[in-house]
């Protein structure tokens, strides 16, 4: 995986992280379980994908960084 696919996935975790805060910020009520269950199923196979790249410690900053700047 290159820089630009780690970019790629860091772009792809962003877009499931706001998916996620606006299911959490009013449509959560008509969510799926389902629905949110995959995005946090993305988020880990994204996860997955930077650990083989830049192991999993940063892998999991990376993730956690992003899960808190959109969904907290």
């Amino acid at each position: 995986m290159s820089e630009s696919e780690v970019a790629r996935t860091r772009a792809q975790i962003e877009r499931e992280c706001e998916a996620l805060r606006l299911l959490m910020q009013g449509f959560a009520a008509v969510a799926s379980h389902e629905t949110i269950t995959g995005h946090y199923q993305r988020l880990g196979e994204y996860q997955t994908r930077l650990e083989q790249v830049v192991g999993s410690e940063e892998a999991m900053h990376v993730l956690c960084e992003i899960y808190n700047k959109y969904v907290q």
